[in-house]
């Protein structure tokens, strides 16, 4: 496995536990390298898997809304919890880095695969799917976060 997908993997951990406990920004990210965090990742798989995490908190109102448009008769609450933040982490990547789309759904699809259920991995394909062709057919401005540093964003290639 990939040290991009183990990041992903990272900030969904750490995403549900935001959700659960309501754990936010830093305190999130510390916890969980001390606490459920793999000791063997190196530093900038951990920066990226922190970036995607609190990027994807911050603009939860964006990644949800953006989620609501194609989640036809689902409210986001009522969302398993793994589902609902896979959908966010994807929604977030989609909207904020400059990571390919299918390459996008693609990761999403195995980490639902490993975190959740085969129906859901069909939920979550339709709703990205869905998402990706309203980008393509009304892209956006430059919506690269920042935070999300340039190393960062050219290793996701």
């Amino acid at each position: 496995m990939g040290t991009r997908r183990k990041a992903r993997e990272s900030a969904l951990q750490m995403l549900f536990a935001a959700d659960v406990a309501k754990t936010q920004g830093s305190v999130l990210t510390s916890r969980y390298w001390s606490e459920l965090g793999e000791p063997t990742l190196d530093e900038a798989t951990r920066e990226f898997a922190n970036n995607l995490a609190a990027g994807t908190l911050r603009e939860i109102e964006r990644t949800d809304e953006t989620i609501r448009t194609r989640a036809e008769h689902w409210r986001i609450e009522r969302m398993a919890i793994v589902d609902r933040n896979v959908l966010r982490l994807a929604v977030y990547e989609f909207l904020f880095t400059d990571t390919p789309h299918t390459v996008v759904i693609n990761e999403a699809l195995e980490i639902a695969r490993r975190f959740s259920t085969f129906e859901a991995t069909q939920f979550i394909n339709g709703i990205l799917d869905a998402v990706k062709h309203d980008l393509e057919k009304n892209p956006a401005p430059e919506n690269t976060d920042e935070n999300l540093n340039e190393k960062t964003r050219a290793s996701s290639r």
